[in-house]
């Protein structure tokens, strides 16, 4: 069992019996020195794992629970120990951990640990010039009947996106709900002494839950406390609330603690009650089968050469706020303190602030997929490369989004609250007060006018950055906030 795998019916584990299976689980030392991981990160995956191994140990398995070098040196060593005639396991999620099992000679079992597998996806893509991420989402919505009238979507209407743009609101008063959390015990502190010195960030306060347990009680809460409001504000980014009507489901979701048949059921089933309005349901419903799968599915039609991709040839180092949390920039500030304080950002904070600004300042697109593996709760590299290659980064060239995802302070000032109290001006584009996102998006739009100036998403802004009477003051203050971000003075 993989440490993203924690489910008692998934595939491998499914049909197995304490009277003819034992089970292999390793912590893998290589992997958790391989980088610097937010230590919430790096809690729930062993944390999870240890109290999965315990409870598979109640039912009556016996367990060889191994933290060795890597996988395959746990893997060897069992089967030194062992000799078992055939090893089996779940399809892994990562393309190299599909590599590593594959040469060690497993037997692979049909992963079940998504709506649409990864072959399913393949046959849906096939034959299309180009596809669509709402396409693939109404094909789910009739697969699974979420949702739906007889062939009809629920009130008829496939998507209610446009009723979920809110800004937050401006009274600055925190409407959502204080997330559920569990006292940490003595497993967490053991965990937590086995990983800090590969670690960084601040120390789990029982946010996040490592049992299925707990991870059912914070989906009830979501159902309860947040999903009636969840639609409208789910783009919104506030000071206020670091999490909003999210349901901050991801992390278990993507480890096996829950699974998205259940969650979209009982979101479903919520509706279904009238507990819910639709938008709210749909919406919710659509990051799910919708978004999730069709980024885990495009992983697997695209790599791994998809990983390697940088039609930009963006360079740039990542800016230096994102090591330090230190910078003059109020709302990078803010995402940044509460990625540090929880392992996590939602998604619009990931997209328009941490992705935006990467994007537009022209950073490396592979050295921001592995910033974000390392520093977010829900992070894997499935979730990550298409989401940073293709959503946030456009490094290839509109395979997965039709225009860049750039934006310069008049959006950040819309969507959040994040631009009262900035040293920065975000109307301005030249000068020391200039909001680094307004003159980077405009030098973004006139650097690329080959690229984007035939775009019709994005043409009439790269027009427009050509009139702006300042342009060679714009290009000249972006030279200055490039070297400024890298270097940390800004």
């Amino acid at each position: 069992m993989l440490g993203d795998q924690l489910n008692r019916d998934f595939a491998a584990l499914s049909s197995a019996s304490p009277s003819t299976h034992r089970v292999l689980m390793v912590e893998s030392i290589g992997k958790l020195s391989s980088k610097s991981w937010h230590i919430q990160r790096a809690h729930l995956v062993i944390a999870s794992m240890r109290r999965f191994a315990d409870e598979l140990r109640q039912e009556g398995f016996e367990v060889d629970y191994r933290r060795s070098a890597s996988l395959a040196a746990g893997y060897r060593e069992h089967i030194a120990q062992f000799a078992p005639g055939t090893v089996l396991v779940m399809e892994p999620a990562s393309w190299s951990g599909l590599e590593l099992v594959r040469g060690l000679g497993c037997t692979l079992i049909r992963s079940n640990q998504f709506l649409c597998h990864a072959d399913e996806f393949a046959s849906w893509a096939n034959g299309r010039k180009s596809f669509k991420m709402e396409d693939f989402y109404r094909t789910q919505r009739v697969r699974g009947g979420y949702l739906m009238n007889g062939d009809e979507p629920e009130g008829g209407r496939w998507n209610f996106d446009a009723e979920n743009r809110e800004p937050p609101p401006r009274d600055g008063v925190n409407r959502w709900p204080t997330p559920v959390t569990t006292a940490l015990d003595d497993v967490d502190e053991e965990v937590l002494a086995d990983i800090e010195k590969h670690c960084h960030g601040d120390r789990p306060t029982g946010i996040w839950a490592t049992t299925r347990t707990g991870a059912l009680d914070r989906l009830h809460h979501f159902l309860t406390e947040l999903l009636p409001v969840f639609g409208p504000h789910e783009d919104a980014m506030t000071t206020s609330s670091w999490h909003l009507a999210h349901s901050v489901l991801s992390p278990y979701l993507n480890i096996g603690l829950l699974t998205p048949r259940e969650v979209c059921d009982a979101v479903q089933d919520e509706y279904a009650r009238g507990r819910v309005p639709l938008a709210s349901a749909e919406g919710f419903i659509r990051q799910v089968i919708g978004w999730r799968e069709y980024v885990w599915g495009l992983y697997w039609l695209w790599m791994p050469e998809y990983s390697s991709k940088n039609v930009l040839e963006a360079d740039q180092p990542l800016p230096r706020c994102f090591s330090t949390g230190e910078t003059d920039m109020r709302c990078v500030s803010t995402v940044l303190q509460e990625i540090r304080s929880h392992g996590y950002a939602h998604h619009i904070q990931r997209l328009m602030i941490i992705g935006n600004l990467s994007l537009i300042n022209g950073s490396s697109p592979q050295a921001l997929t592995e910033w974000m593996w390392a520093n977010f709760v829900d992070g894997a590299e499935w979730v990550m490369v298409p989401n940073v290659i293709g959503m946030s980064q456009f490094a290839d060239g509109g395979m997965m989004a039709t225009k860049p995802y750039a934006s310069g302070g008049a959006y950040i000032d819309k969507m959040s609250d994040y631009c009262k109290g900035c040293r920065y001006k975000r109307t301005e584009r030249t000068g020391p007060d200039a909001c680094p996102f307004t003159t980077l998006y405009w030098d973004f739009m006139a650097r690329h006018e080959t690229r984007f100036g035939r775009n019709p998403r994005v043409a009439q802004q790269v027009r427009a950055a050509f009139k702006l009477k300042d342009l060679d003051g714009v290009r000249e203050r972006a030279v200055e906030v490039r070297a400024g971000l890298a270097e940390g003075r800004i």
